[in-house]
């Protein structure tokens, strides 16, 4: 498919792909773009890119500005602030390519994209959105607010301390508690920017400190000792039509599924499907559904687990806007069902069009 703007093609839809942003993972989501953009070109859509930050992306800079681009650190906050500067996610609407587009895909990655913003602004401009709505997004981004609702719904999840702005040392007791090591996260990052492990107090408190430049608000959790694993998601929060996909395992070196393991190539070990019991897999893919059904999501998400000690599994969190290479994980859980990128990228895009 050419680059024609709307070009024609029977039974396409015209899609605004929207991507980039100014937060630490703004890399993965222009790589993640680029592959989706792809995808959906070669089931037969018409598709235009557009950067919050720079604006619509014409043929002549896709290529450059798509080109994959993880495996190294995230951007500096001196290159953030700059994108910051001319970032103007409310002025979304006012865009062409938005304004003449069927739906929005989404393929963003930290606060303003995965917490509520960009689905706010995209409802009040009347144009349906891939993904969870405005509620499910910033739930699922607040990283404590969906335990206590995973808790409330009996979902197990590991046991956590929330940090708004405090100094770690008022609320040393409920750190320790948790016991050593535990995983200290700003609770509205995604990709796991700014994950530490932490083996004592000094540890945790020197960790959160650290997160805090992320995100004021920090989540200390208990870290459990077993195997990790994911699973993908496809379906609405009606309760109808939800369906798990594949049941993946990650293997990392010293069990820390950071930003530089997912990123760098040969560090971790994504094994799909899982080398599980078939009774452990149904019990990963019915909590994921559970998960993705109390937290109120739409159209996908990809859910991560850990084992306890007896080999019980916890939910670690719900991700609203998982990441969208080819081998990122949701593709690779629904490649376990038969399901093509391309193939998945038309799914999510249908489910979206459900609501124009």
């Amino acid at each position: 498919m050419t680059n024609e703007p709307w070009g024609r093609g029977r039974d396409s839809l015209r899609i605004v792909l929207i991507t980039g942003g100014s937060t630490p993972e703004r890399d993965v989501a222009l790589a993640g773009a680029g592959e989706v953009m792809r995808a959906l070109r070669v089931a037969g859509h018409r598709v235009v890119v557009v950067d919050t930050a720079s604006g619509e992306l014409d043929p002549e800079h896709e290529g450059r500005a798509l080109a994959l681009r993880v495996g190294h650190a995230p951007p500096g906050e001196d290159e953030l602030a700059r994108l910051r500067e001319r970032e103007d996610v409310p002025g979304l609407a006012r865009l062409r390519p938005v304004r003449n587009a069927d739906l929005a895909f989404l393929v963003l990655h930290g606060l303003d994209g995965e917490g509520g913003l960009v689905q706010a602004v995209l409802e009040l401009a009347g144009l349906p959105y891939t993904g969870s709505d405005l509620l499910g997004s910033a739930l699922a981004m607040a990283k404590g607010s969906a335990k206590r609702v995973l808790q409330g719904a009996g979902i197990p999840t590991p046991r956590f301390v929330l940090l708004e702005g405090e100094e770690p040392g008022t609320r040393r007791d409920e750190i320790t508690a948790l016991g050593f090591p535990l995983i200290v996260k700003p609770s509205r990052v995604g990709s796991s920017v700014g994950l530490r492990r932490a083996k004592d107090f000094a540890a945790a408190a020197a960790a959160v400190r650290a997160a805090g430049k992320h995100d004021r608000r920090v989540l200390v959790e208990e870290m459990l000792p077993g195997r990790e694993f994911t699973v993908g998601v496809l379906g609405d929060a009606s309760g109808r039509g939800i369906e798990p996909l594949g049941v993946g395992e990650i293997v990392t070196p010293g069990g820390l599924f950071d930003y530089h393991a997912k990123y760098t190539p040969g560090i971790a070990e994504e094994i799909f499907p899982a080398p599980v019991s078939a009774s452990l897999a149904a019990v990963l893919q019915d909590l994921a559904v559970a998960t993705h059904r109390a937290l109120g999501l739409r159209d996908f998400s990809r859910v991560d687990f850990r084992l306890d000690a007896r080999g019980a599994p916890s939910v670690l969190e719900a991700n609203t806007l998982p990441g969208m290479t080819t081998r990122s994980l949701l593709p690779q859980s629904a490649a376990v069902t038969g399901l093509s990128f391309p193939d998945l990228c038309d799914r999510i895009a249908r489910l979206a069009a459900r609501r124009i």
